[in-house]
């Protein structure tokens, strides 16, 4: 079961990409000192992907107090690529093997990809100690996130 809020953020380790480099990095050591935002999504040049994160960044949400990352199947360079293309301001984890969706127990397999799993879409807002403060999954590729809860719990860090 995906972590509630109230619970501590899985650990774990991936690539962090920025659009430029890509570096191995802890969610842990990625948390700042009031926290960070982690969405989970399939692949980048999905067009769900490109839809979503250029809403993320329409909303601003490169301007909250805290980084906001996101964690995907694919590759470094394809991410890198990916953000430089959107001009986002945003991270992302390659979490190439999955074990970042694991750890969070999103992991399934897609229908109609025999063999493909991926995280489910997913959004945490967690503190600066790790501890989970918001945490919203669905199993619907393509259902908003609801961004205003977010917002609120962000604000509230």
């Amino acid at each position: 079961m995906p972590p509630s809020a109230g619970d501590d953020a899985p650990d774990f380790e991936a690539l962090l990409c920025d659009g430029e480099t890509f570096r191995p990095r802890t969610l842990d050591k990625a948390l700042d000192d009031d926290g960070a935002i982690l969405i989970f999504d399939g692949f980048v040049f999905s067009a769900i992907a490109q839809n979503w994160w250029r809403r993320y960044d329409d909303a601003d949400w490169g301007e909250f107090p805290v980084p906001v990352y996101g964690v995907v199947r694919d590759g470094p360079y394809s991410i890198n690529e990916f953000l430089r293309q959107l001009d986002s301001p945003f991270s992302i984890f390659s979490d190439l093997n999955g074990d970042a969706a694991e750890a969070f127990d999103l992991l399934v397999e897609r229908q109609g990809m025999a063999g493909t799993k991926t995280p489910r879409r997913a959004v945490f807002v967690i503190d600066g100690d790790g501890e989970v403060q918001y945490a919203w999954d669905t199993e619907e590729w393509i259902h908003p996130v609801p961004r205003e809860e977010v917002e609120e719990a962000v604000e509230e860090l």
